[in-house]
């Protein structure tokens, strides 16, 4: 992970959470495996994953501000889990890292305290507790810890799972990059906004032997071109020209994942009315789907020739209404 991962994000290094998870959200939606097949957009999907990965979580993002480039030795090396940002506090990072250590034990040169490096972060953690014997809390005595007491679960992992709205209606797999691994995830037909799911074992890594912790997924929806989600219900704004508003029409609407309806617009309809296409919205798993409500938007011409503006006057002599009988009496001489 040499590349920064502020500016993988493209936010700058005192972004706040609310920054940082909007970044991730617009980049997820531009190089999402769905829209971008190819191998560069997947990868750099991926690295987008990682970064928010480190930068969403506050433990993480303060030992990547505070290591930089070794980040991944200390992370790699159980470092900061479960201590907090400050876990090295007062150790020689360029004696665990190799900068500068001479090796070997017995207070050689460059190797402060005599401490032997050589076996990795074990063995030098064995040193400063005494040796292969953990101090129990009994007077001072102590007791072989076996392997078992000294595994311990990796972390839970909190992620946000982006989702197109054409696969949150039709269900199906999805798949994210967690860790370096692609993971596959089973996504129910009109899964809910908000809704969390846990994968066992599939979050951050133990730092000495134990089971992985949990991937905790949280479901969103990613913005559609046309359809807006409300709960289970789907809405978008339908355009219509003023003859069709006037004179009432049929209209063909997409459908998602596929397919189209119907729609009758009355006749006299004005912009701004809404019509509801019932069970034509987002599957729901308690009961019957939603709705899709429908926004008529009357669309007039910018520019009118002199035949058609003939016509319009002509239509408005023969149908002289008031439309603003509401302002009539609303002011005061």
């Amino acid at each position: 992970m040499s590349e920064d991962l502020y500016q993988i994000l493209g936010v700058s290094r005192n972004a706040s959470k609310d920054e940082i998870r909007k970044a991730h959200r617009k980049l997820a939606l531009k190089y999402h495996p769905d829209k971008n097949p190819d191998d560069d957009a997947q990868a750099r999907f991926k690295r987008i994953q990682e970064a928010y990965d480190v930068l969403s979580d506050e433990e993480k993002r303060a030992a990547y501000d505070r290591y930089g480039s070794d980040f991944e030795k200390v992370r790699s090396a159980g470092g900061f889990h479960g201590a907090g940002a400050g876990g090295f506090d007062g150790l020689d990072l360029d004696s665990i890292f190799g900068r500068g250590a001479a090796g070997g034990g017995g207070g050689a040169s460059g190797n402060p305290g005599g401490f032997n490096f050589e076996g990795g972060f074990g063995d030098f953690f064995e040193q400063i507790m005494g040796g292969q014997a953990a101090r129990g809390g009994g007077g001072g005595r102590g007791r072989t810890r076996t392997a078992a007491s000294r595994a311990q679960k990796g972390g839970n992992l909190r992620r946000e799972l982006q989702l197109p709205l054409e696969k949150v209606v039709a269900g199906g797999e999805a798949e994210l990059y967690i860790n370096d691994q692609k993971i596959s995830v089973n996504i129910p037909k009109g899964i809910a906004e908000g809704t969390k799911m846990r994968l066992r074992e599939k979050g951050s890594p133990s730092p000495n032997g134990g089971p992985p912790g949990d991937l905790i997924l949280v479901v969103s929806s990613t913005p559609h071109p046309v359809y807006k989600r409300y709960g289970q219900n789907l809405e978008l704004n339908l355009p219509v020209t003023l003859t069709e508003a006037v004179l009432g029409c049929k209209v063909d609407l997409p459908l998602l994942p596929e397919g189209s309806v119907a729609l009758s617009i009355p006749a006299g309809t004005s912009s701004g009315r809404k019509l509801r296409l019932k069970g034509q919205g987002i599957p729901s798993a308690k009961g019957a789907a939603g709705d899709l409500i429908v926004q008529v938007q009357i669309k007039v011409p910018e520019q009118v020739d002199e035949p058609s503006k003939k016509l319009l006057e002509e239509f408005a002599e023969l149908n002289p209404q008031s439309v603003r009988q509401s302002l009539e009496g609303s002011t005061t001489s």
